[in-house]
């Protein structure tokens, strides 16, 4: 018997995909079956997907800077051959961040910020769209964040630039739900990854951040996985422009 939640033999691309939540993501959908491209600007990420290959795994890799528009069609012409011209999923979890006091945040750090997080994304859930709307199917899932909400400290960029993805998620969405395709958006909370170290490593925040968990503790990509893996799905084949918190809880104190 079928399943709704069944995804395998899809093919995706994920962006970010040499670690962190791209990197969890992207497990989660290989062993779900679906076969996998990673997309990263660290070299790495060719490691990365031969290790998946060694674990059973569908993964090509293709090292891409995703800042520069040739380097980025270039990047996604490769993927798309690589999955044999079709294009089920894409997951945009590459991102950025840069912190600064508002008063002295440099305007080359606002524009490299909202170059990887925000027009990135928007380029890319581009490019696939005109492959899924041929199809007359498909599923694009944007990682917004806490920051779609909220405006944070010393991150005016990286707040401004997920707070766009949210919006292009929906406005994107508005379009092509007639059409077969899918964009929604999971804003992940506060998450055990690279990104925070610092915030980690920060006692007193560390603390406060804790303190507003239910869950009681960082989220990991793991727990991320599973909420992609249902974007990914027929189950969700009725959402559209859905920003989806996954934060231990964070949002509703």
């Amino acid at each position: 018997m079928s399943s709704i939640f069944d995804i395998s033999g899809k093919k995706a691309i994920v962006t970010g995909g040499a670690q962190g939540l791209g990197n969890g993501m992207a497990e989660g959908l290989m062993k779900e079956g679906v076969e996998v491209v990673l997309f990263d600007i660290n070299p790495k990420v060719e490691a990365v997907a031969e290790d998946f290959c060694k674990a059973g795994y569908k993964c090509h890799a293709v090292v891409v800077n995703l800042g520069d528009a040739e380097d980025r069609e270039r990047a996604f012409n490769k993927a798309l051959e690589q999955l044999g011209g079709r294009l089920d999923i894409l997951v945009t979890a590459a991102g950025v961040q840069r912190r600064h006091k508002s008063e002295e945040f440099p305007i080359e750090d606002w524009n490299f910020v909202i170059n990887i997080n925000l027009t990135a994304v928007f380029a890319m859930d581009q490019l696939v769209a005109r492959v899924m709307l041929k199809q007359g199917s498909g599923k694009i899932i944007n990682i917004a964040s806490m920051l779609s909400y909220f405006g944070g400290y010393t991150v005016p960029a990286y707040a401004a630039s997920k707070g766009g993805v949210a919006q292009i998620t929906k406005a994107f969405a508005n379009e092509w739900a007639s059409q077969g395709v899918n964009v929604n958006a999971i804003a992940p909370g506060y998450m055990a990854t690279e990104m925070n170290t610092a915030l980690i490593n920060d006692e007193t925040r560390n603390t406060e951040i804790l303190a507003r968990i239910p869950a009681k503790r960082w989220g990991t990509p793991q727990d991320v996985a599973g909420v992609a893996c249902f974007l990914a799905s027929p189950a969700s084949d009725y959402l559209h422009g859905a920003i989806i918190p996954c934060d231990g809880g964070y949002l509703s104190r």
